[in-house]
Order: structure tokens, then C-alpha cells, then sequence
């Protein structure tokens, strides 16, 4: 964390009572939770909470603490969480005050931040805020004039899932000339055939910890709703977001067959392997945790 011209936090300066008291100045006495065995000292707009060893509690009521808190032994206390927050007066927070109401910033007016985007399996995909509606087929020029400039553009080099497919009857090979629309601050690809230009896949990010991807992309905020129409799905229940499981998934889409095992090795991704499950024009990356990574939209 950085205050000032100075940095507190971190291996090469740790975020102990008296340096955070150094270094954000005089404030008034926290509060000690004996439950948690934590002290929190506030500031306007953040706090700091401190965990307090079973021999000190006793120094540690409220009012009664010599700010900096140091204890007998010469040891002060390192921060073990840092809350940051509006502090404005009406939201009971900052100086003093626990942290009963914290309310997060509003968006900004035709953000796209967690945008939600309403999946029609097998047909296109449509984008709540801007309106526009993305299918199959679409060439580039119309994605760039429905949503914009890609992030980047990165080519399909090998196709691995190639000798799966029965539809397809070019030559079995693994080079590739298809190519990749990557959205990464909208939480989504777009595939586009090499030979066609023409959309031929979707896939929408979860960004859940534990991921190959973690991070790379923001959270794609899609609604698939299964039913015969979107109301009923919606009135029923059926709806698959990023905060479905995969034993979720299961009981809305029913069982599937045995799943593909997708692994980019140990050295990149520490987590290990991905389970690849398919069902008609839609597939499921899910990680061990049971959390869905990936889904990718196809047409059957």
C-alpha cells in the first residue's frame, strides 16, 4: 500500500502496529474484538486489524491501549487485514465506527462493468447494456461495429479438438488458420474460420481463482436460461451463471457423457488439469473445485 511518498506492506516493509501508526499518524483508540482476538485500529476511509497473542489480551480493552500498541516483550503486532471503505458519515464507518454498512461506488452511467449477457444456446448472444445482439456467422466487421475493437487478435495455432469433430470434412490436420477476437475486459473470444471469416465460437470467462486464466479476464456475467422460453426459464429456476456449479449445471441440463481432460502442464498451470463436459451447443471447462472455468458456445 502506498500513502504519501511511502510504502507499508509487503516483505521489504512490514505493516506493523507502530509503523502503520508512523506512517498514517494519530488516530483514536480501536476496537478489540475478544472473540477473534483481533484489534482494529481506524482511519477515516480504512482500517487495520491486528491479531493479539492469548498473553496480551489482557492490555487490549478498549479505551485502555497506549497507541502505539507494543507489547511487553519489545514485539508489536503485524496487520493482517486492511479494509478499505466510504467514509462518508451517514454510511456508519470510518473513525471509530464498525463497519456495519459499507456500500460499494456506483457504477458509472452505460458501464459495462458485469454487463450481463443473455445466452441463446446455439443462436447469439446479447449484450444487456449496449444492446446489441452478437450470432453466429458474424464476419469481423460486425463485430467490431456492434462491440468494438478487440483487445488483441491471436491465431488459432493447433486444433486439438479436431479429431473430435464428425461434421467437419477437411483434411484431419492440426495446423489451423483460425483466429481469436480476445476480449479481455468484457470476459470473452470470439473464434472466428480461418477460411470462412465467419464466427464459429464463443467463449465466456468465469475468472475463479485456480485457473490457468485467473486475472487475464474480467468475470463475463452470462445468463444461460433453458426452457422453452426465457420467462418460463427464468420463473423456473433454470438459469446457468458464472456462480453455477457443476453439480447445478447438472441437475438444469440433466447427466452427460464422460469428460475430456484438458491440461496445459504443471509448469504453467500449477492447479492442474480441467474437465471438458458437452452437451448440445454448449461445452464446460469445470476445475476440481467443481466451479465452471470456461463455457464455449457452438453451433451442433
Amino acid at each position: 500500500m502506498r500513502y504519501g511518498n511511502s510504502t507499508i506492506g509487503g516483505p521489504s516493509t512490514l505493516a506493523t502496529f507502530v509503523a502503520v501508526y508512523a506512517l498514517f499518524g494519530p488516530t483514536f483508540p480501536g476496537i478489540y474484538d475478544k472473540e477473534r482476538g483481533i484489534y482494529a485500529l481506524f482511519y477515516p476511509g480504512l482500517s487495520f486489524e491486528f491479531p493479539i497473542p492469548d498473553q496480551y489480551t489482557d492490555c487490549c480493552h478498549d479505551g485502555e491501549v497506549a497507541l502505539p500498541l507494543e507489547f511487553s516483550d519489545g514485539t508489536t503486532p503485524v496487520t493482517c487485514r486492511v479494509s478499505i471503505y466510504d467514509k462518508s458519515s451517514d454510511k456508519k464507518v470510518g473513525v471509530g465506527k464498525l463497519m456495519d454498512r459499507a456500500s460499494v461506488p456506483p457504477l458509472a452511467p452505460g458501464s459495462l462493468y458485469m454487463e450481463e449477457v443473455h445466452v441463446k444456446l446455439g443462436k447469439e448472444l446479447y449484450f444487456t447494456v449496449g444492446g446489441q445482439h452478437m450470432s453466429f456467422g458474424a464476419s469481423p466487421q460486425d463485430v467490431w461495429t456492434e462491440i468494438g475493437r478487440p483487445c488483441g487478435i491471436h491465431p488459432k495455432q493447433v486444433d486439438q479438438m479436431v479429431i473430435h469433430s464428425a461434421s467437419d470434412l477437411r483434411p484431419k490436420t492440426t495446423l489451423c488458420g483460425d483466429y481469436f477476437y480476445n476480449y479481455f475486459t468484457r470476459g470473452f473470444d470470439i473464434l472466428f474460420d480461418g477460411e470462412t471469416h465467419k464466427a464459429k465460437k464463443f467463449v465466456l470467462h468465469t475468472n475463479y481463482p485456480g485457473h490457468a486464466d485467473f486475472n487475464s479476464y474480467i468475470k463475463c456475467n452470462f445468463v444461460i436460461s433453458v426452457g422453452e422460453g426465457e420467462t418460463e426459464a427464468n420463473r423456473g429456476g433454470n438459469k446457468i451463471t458464472p456462480s453455477t456449479n457443476w453439480e447445478q449445471v447438472k441437475e438444469v441440463l440433466g447427466e452427460c457423457g464422460p469428460a475430456a481432460i484438458q491440461t496445459q502442464g504443471s509448469t504453467s498451470n500449477p492447479f492442474g488439469s480441467t474437465y471438458v463436459y458437452g452437451y448440445k451447443d454448449v461445452a464446460f471447462e469445470v476445475m476440481k473445485n467443481g466451479h465452471i472455468a470456461t463455457i464455449t458456445l457452438f453451433q451442433s
